[in-house]
C-alpha cells in the first residue's frame, strides 16, 4: 500500500494535470489542485474531491500569494509538481517584464519552488519538473533569456523545457544533501488543448490536425510518469537530478542539458531576475 502524501500539481485544471490529480486523489493521496482559471480549477477539484488554489503564471505576485497560501495551509508538501506550461505566438512580455513562455514555464516555477524550499526541505519532498523530448532542440542564452533576439513559438518552448531539466539538475546539487529529490520527465505527445491557441503554424498543425492527434497519447497515459514520480520512493525507485522518459533516464539528451555550470549560471540568472 502506498503511503499517503500531500501533493501539489500546478497545471491541473485540465490535461496530463488533471489526469494526474485524479488518479492520484483515487490513490489516497491529499492532492491539491491549482490552475489558472477559477472556473475551471474549481470544476477539476470538484469533480474528484480536492482542494485547489488559483494562481496565473504571468504574473508573479499571483505565484508569491499561491506561495504563502501553501505555505500556510500546509506544513507538510510531500510532492511538488511543476506541470503548469504553454506555448504561445507572438512575442509578448507579461506584466512582470519578461517573454510569456520563459515566465510560465521556467520562472515562475523556479520562484514557487524557492519560495516553497523550508515547507519542501523539511518534507524531504519530490519537486517534479514536466519538461518535454523537445529540449533536445533548445538552445539557452543566459544573455537573451527573453529572446529579444531569436524569437519563434517553438524556440522559446523548447528553450524554457531545456530549463525545466537544468532546474532539476541544480536543485539537486544543491539541496539533495538537505532532503530534496528533483527529477524531470517527458509525458509524450499528448492530444490536449495545449498549443491549440499558438501562433506557430507547426504547432498548430500537430496540436489539431485530426492525423497527428490520432497518433498522439492521452492525457491519462501522458500522466502516467507524474504518477509514478509522485509516489515512487527517491534513490530505489528513480535517481534524483535526472530528466526522464518512459520511466528511465532519457539516452538522447540536449548537450546543454548536460552542462552543471550553465544549470548553476541559470539558477543564478533566476535568481537574479526575481530580485
Amino acid at each position: 500500500m502506498v503511503e499517503s502524501k500531500v501533493i501539489v500539481i500546478t497545471g491541473a485544471s485540465d490535461g496530463i494535470g488533471a489526469a494526474a490529480a485524479q488518479r492520484l486523489h483515487h490513490h489516497g493521496h491529499q492532492v491539491v489542485v491549482i490552475g489558472r482559471s477559477t472556473h475551471k480549477t474549481e470544476t477539476a477539484a470538484r469533480r474528484i474531491g480536492a482542494e485547489h488554489l488559483v494562481a496565473d503564471f504571468t504574473r508573479l505576485n499571483d505565484v508569491r500569494e499561491l506561495a504563502t497560501n501553501l505555505n500556510a495551509s500546509y506544513p507538510r508538501i510531500d510532492v511538488l509538481a511543476n506541470n503548469a506550461g504553454g506555448v504561445f505566438g507572438d512575442p509578448a512580455k507579461t506584466v512582470d517584464g519578461f517573454e510569456r513562455t520563459f515566465q510560465i514555464n521556467h520562472l515562475a516555477p523556479f520562484l514557487l519552488t524557492r519560495l516553497l524550499l523550508p515547507t519542501l526541505t523539511a518534507s524531504r519532498a519530490t519537486v517534479i519538473q514536466t519538461s518535454s523530448v523537445g529540449a533536445r532542440t533548445g538552445e539557452l542564452d543566459l544573455d537573451d533569456v527573453n529572446h529579444d533576439r531569436d524569437f519563434s513559438p517553438v524556440r522559446v518552448y523548447t528553450t524554457s523545457k531545456l530549463a525545466n531539466i537544468l532546474f532539476t539538475k541544480e536543485l539537486h546539487r544543491r539541496h539533495h544533501a538537505q532532503g530534496i529529490s528533483a527529477a524531470a520527465f517527458h509525458p509524450g505527445n499528448v492530444a490536449t488543448s495545449f498549443g491549440t491557441g499558438s501562433a506557430s503554424r507547426l504547432m498548430r498543425f500537430i496540436t489539431t490536425n485530426r492525423i497527428t492527434r490520432s497518433m498522439m497519447t492521452t492525457p491519462e497515459k501522458g500522466a502516467d510518469q507524474l504518477v509514478w514520480l509522485a509516489e515512487s520512493r527517491p534513490g530505489g525507485d528513480f535517481e534524483s537530478g535526472v530528466y526522464y522518459e518512459k520511466r528511465k533516464p532519457a539516452k538522447r539528451i540536449n548537450p546543454q542539458a548536460l552542462d552543471t555550470d550553465l544549470a548553476r549560471r541559470l539558477w543564478e540568472r533566476s535568481e537574479q531576475l526575481l530580485g
